[in-house]
């Protein structure tokens, strides 16, 4: 009787140890908890020397913003393959891309600093005039202070930003493969900054 009760014992410390190591290790991992961090690659760094280096897109941007109105007649409609121009990011010119949305609003190029205590982004581009705050009628002027409710990248949200410049194309949505990897409904790109493939 004793013996069995031992083994019992025994079977379930076992148990527990067995679940706590695969508590800790889950614990321990670095590894995708549902934050933008774990969906973040080096590859995605910005690259273009204006302020955005090391700073980390998500590699899915996520749904436009609520109360955008999607492009009537884009150039380039959703699910088209395209050249992109633009270098936003390390490994962006001359990606191959495929069109995941395409809207008309008016985008802006912005200067901000941080929320997350990192260094001033200058020229950022792109964000929507559906990711500002209380932005009032569009365009708004070169210099305008605006706060940002995008998150494209850490410290972005909450930011307050000044507009640099702004454009009525039509703006994209793309997903492309950079080293390997593939970014998702990457916010934003302009007309101008794409090719037909």
């Amino acid at each position: 009787m004793r013996s069995r009760g031992s083994r019992r014992s025994f079977g379930r410390l076992a148990a527990v140890v067995f679940t706590g190591a695969i508590v800790f290790a889950g614990c321990s991992d670095n590894g995708d908890n549902g934050s933008d961090v774990s969906q973040t690659s080096e590859a995605s760094e910005a690259s273009d020397g204006d302020g955005h280096g090391g700073m980390e897109h998500p590699m899915d941007g996520g749904p436009a913003p609520e109360g955008m109105a999607p492009a009537e007649d884009p150039e380039f409609p959703i699910g088209r393959e395209v050249t992109l121009t633009a270098d936003h990011m390390e490994g962006m010119e001359g990606a191959t891309a495929t069109i995941s949305g395409a809207f008309d609003t008016t985008t802006y190029s912005v200067s901000f600093t941080p929320t997350d205590g990192g260094d001033p982004v200058t020229d950022h581009k792109w964000v929507v005039h559906e990711e500002l705050e209380n932005p009032g009628e569009a365009p708004l002027a070169e210099g305008t202070e605006v706060a940002i409710t995008a998150d494209h990248m850490e410290g972005m949200q909450g930011a307050e930003a000044t507009i640099d410049s702004a454009t009525e194309e039509t703006v994209y949505m793309v997903d492309y493969e950079v080293d390997g990897m593939m970014m998702t409904n990457h916010k934003w790109v302009v007309e101008s900054e794409i090719e037909p493939a």
